[in-house]
């Protein structure tokens, strides 16, 4: 293992990047993204980890998880997720100069009429501190910021590290890592040789943090125009970091002619083809059950075998 990256002068200690991408080498990772929403991601997902057996699930789309709709997960470990800080007024010592108004720039320091001259508000405070540090009686507190929570879990197919990031929060790459961190540490520490992400939409902050050092990334796409086009785009973001791709084409039977077309985008840019999954009205019961696809049956749950022993046949070939 690589040594731990020195810290630089001034921080009380290393930087956990290094360390991190250490230990999610110890388990194949297989990212599962969409480039948009409702692809049916998440069904394959959990589906996947039905199949897996020996695996960790990590759910990373923490702005709006939803994967423990379908593994149900009890929760064994609950901690508070913190990034960036809160400037608040302590009140008893202000003497109302205004002098924080003025400095700033965000707007964030509300004047008041009632005993309190100023407050801050806090879905407008930025987190600069620089009120903090031009107040001249140090009368405002630089509270640390919570932004979520991240849970550990026991489920039917194994353990899960998930989150929830809190309303309006801000930092969902940074809470994104953690997770991943989290399910690379209880792989290492159960002896479980793959870890199953499911990735956040979009291809910003929260998407870069999730496929950065994975083994691999695959995207359930749909046959449509906006599903084509953002499949692309998160085409172009793993061509950036240099991470093998694969697709899967979910419902293509719905119109055949655009998985072909997102097929063929996906071959100008490398990416293996895994398969398609047909339309399956048994998703939608699976669903409502709270059950796995593949744990109700029918026709998308036998496409999502096929899909599943590709991708791992394609891993092994990939490392």
């Amino acid at each position: 293992m690589a040594a731990p990256m020195p810290a630089p002068e001034g921080l009380s200690e290393a930087l956990p990047v290094v360390e991190a991408q250490a230990t999610r080498a110890r388990a194949r990772e297989l990212v599962v993204v969409s480039g948009k929403g409702g692809t049916g991601k998440t069904s394959v997902v959990a589906s996947f980890a039905v199949l897996a057996g020996n695996t960790v699930v990590a759910d990373c789309d923490v702005d709006a998880a939803d994967l423990h709709l379908v593994l149900e997960p009890r929760i064994v470990e609950t901690e508070r997720f913190s990034s960036g800080h809160d400037a608040v007024i302590r009140q008893s010592d202000c003497d109302g100069c205004g002098l924080c108004e003025v400095v700033c720039r965000f707007d964030a320091v509300v004047a008041t009429t009632g005993a309190t001259p100023f407050i801050i508000d806090p879905l407008a405070c930025e987190g600069c501190g620089v009120c903090v540090e031009l107040c001249p009686i140090r009368a405002i507190d630089f509270n640390e910021r919570i932004c979520g929570e991240w849970f550990s879990s026991h489920t039917r197919t194994g353990p899960m590290v998930h989150a929830r990031l809190g309303i309006a929060a801000e930092n969902s790459g940074k809470l994104v890592s953690l997770v991943r961190t989290k399910a690379a540490e209880t792989a290492a520490h159960e002896g479980r040789g793959v870890i199953l992400t499911d990735g956040p939409p979009g291809i910003g902050c929260p998407v870069i943090a999730a496929i950065t050092g994975a083994t691999g990334v695959l995207i359930v796409t749909e046959p449509t125009v906006s599903g084509a086009h953002d499949m692309e785009r998160v085409l172009e973001l793993a061509d950036h970091f240099g991470i093998p791709v694969a697709t899967c084409v979910n419902r293509w039977d719905i119109n055949p002619e655009g998985a072909d077309d997102i097929e063929n985008r996906a071959r100008n840019h490398d990416a293996a083809i895994v398969g398609r999954i047909r339309y399956d009205a048994a998703v939608t019961r699976a669903q409502v059950e709270g059950r796995t696809v593949v744990e109700l049956g029918g026709a998308a749950a036998d496409d999502i075998r096929a899909v599943w022993e590709r991708v791992q046949r394609w891993m092994e070939v990939s490392t």
